[in-house]
């Protein structure tokens, strides 16, 4: 059985165990005797459903940092709120966990720090075995570099080491320090040499020689971690590189959107529903950001532009107004941008500038989740500078998306490029579980201002 899968089968029975533990001590400090069981898979499942959509029992996630202890203490906060609806509104029939909503409460406060604590101490484990392996890479010197660059950006700490599939004496010529030729790196995966967290395949089996496809084969075989670069994109990064898309890109395997009109038409039904109940719930919010962006500059409360959505048609979005009024320059917000108001930049930190986009949710313009709506004058520069831009354009626009919730705002193209990234693979698995994922990460953005 293979490391990830031990890990994850063993954070799922220590999560069920902790639940059964905590739940059946906490009712013994309320002097509510009798030890329950069948009542507890409600509680199981949300807890389990809550952290597998923020990756909380995949191995690569880095569950030491700061960023998932926030959203696995949001991933629990929804799992209580989901149990305490089931248990006492929806279906409030179990009079054994009826018997105190403290108990659902303190329960689920004590499985935070619990189910964190093994979590941390696996992935200390998880890294502390990544310190002897490097991540290989086959295929040319131009391509290893920006897979390094990509790597640096995703602040991971494994060495890259180079397999060259090409001459390494002409990459040498044209690049001082080209890789190690592949043979060479591959012979020593298979003695033992070199520990390897993952190989990464550039090249298609087609342009690798028949000798090191064997070679590669031979190491699969063994166990070694062996990926395509956009399988591994997708699995390490969750985002689709663009550096081979075309048109045919849309017609491979995989590709949930084309098979999912059941769960687009849900969806559909579902934004109505949930943009009605989020407008009602977001009067206030309305009256005092535009009391205050009107006290501020006695300028508009909300500001209007042409976004291009799904199938490319043109539309109009309402946003919180956050810059000055009558402002020019660059279309980009920058960092210290001092065309944004005051009220602005606390709007932009916490994504309330985004709000009134529900009224475009509830007119059919907009989804709640899906890739951000662009300006059309932007997005006539987009589709000439970037392939395969206009994909981005097969799902409704939304409110917030896999992009959002990744990668801050766009400064410049290069930007742009990135998140067009996080959009590609939004496309390719659409799915609810997607969706409920990008949900429980924008709880984190707001909460942690992370917008710009």
């Amino acid at each position: 059985m293979k490391t990830g899968r031990r890990t994850m089968i063993s954070l799922l029975l220590l999560d069920t165990l902790s639940v059964g533990l905590v739940f059946n001590a906490v009712r013994l400090l309320y002097d509510l005797h009798g030890f329950i069981s069948w009542p507890l898979l409600g509680p199981v499942a949300f807890v389990i459903v809550s952290l597998y959509l923020i990756d909380g029992y995949k191995p690569q996630t880095d569950m030491l940092s700061l960023e998932y202890t926030s959203q696995h203490s949001i991933a629990l906060l929804s799992a209580m709120i989901g149990t305490l609806l089931i248990t006492f509104v929806i279906i409030p029939s179990d009079y054994s966990l009826q018997q105190s909503r403290a108990v659902v409460g303190i329960s689920f406060l004590a499985l935070v720090p619990l189910t964190l604590s093994y979590r941390r101490f696996s992935s200390y484990l998880q890294n502390k075995k990544r310190r002897g392996r490097s991540i290989v890479f086959l295929g040319d010197h131009t391509s290893a570099l920006e897979f390094m660059e990509e790597c640096a950006l995703a602040e991971m700490t494994q060495p890259v080491v180079h397999a060259s599939t090409h001459s390494v004496e002409a990459d040498k010529n044209a690049h001082p320090g080209a890789g190690v030729p592949v043979s060479q790196v591959l012979t020593q995966i298979a003695k033992g040499q070199l520990g390897v967290e993952a190989l990464v395949l550039r090249e298609s089996n087609s342009e690798l020689t028949p000798e090191v496809s064997q070679q590669l084969v031979d190491l699969y075989f063994k166990g070694v971690p062996t990926y395509t670069l956009e399988l591994f994109h997708q699995l390490y990064w969750r985002k689709i590189p663009l550096y081979r898309l075309n048109q045919t890109w849309l017609f491979q395997e995989g590709f949930h959107i084309a098979r999912e009109p059941v769960y687009e038409r849900l969806k559909r039904i579902s934004d109505i529903g949930f943009g009605l109940f989020g407008f009602v719930l977001s009067i206030p919010v309305f009256v005092f950001a535009g009391i205050a962006i009107w006290l501020e500059d006695r300028g508009p409360v909300l500001f209007k532009q042409t976004r291009i959505g799904q199938n490319r048609r043109p539309f109009s979005v309402y946003k919180f107004r956050s810059m000055r009024q009558n402002v020019t320059g660059i279309p980009y917000a920058q960092v210290a941008d001092n065309r944004i108001t005051k009220v602005g930049r606390f709007l932009r930190a916490s994504r309330l500038d985004e709000l009134p986009q529900i009224l475009n949710v509830i007119k059919g313009e907009m989804s709640l989740i899906g890739p951000r709506a662009e300006w059309a004058r932007l997005v006539a520069d987009y589709e000439q500078q970037i392939p395969c831009y206009h994909f981005r354009h097969l799902v409704r626009p939304g409110i917030t998306g896999w992009a959002q919730v990744n990668y801050p705002y766009g400064a410049n193209i290069g930007d742009t490029q990135r998140k067009l990234e996080y959009d590609l693979y939004y496309i390719r698995h659409f799915s609810f579980r997607l969706d409920a994922s990008i949900i429980l990460k924008t709880i984190h953005v707001m909460i942690f201002g992370k917008g710009r």
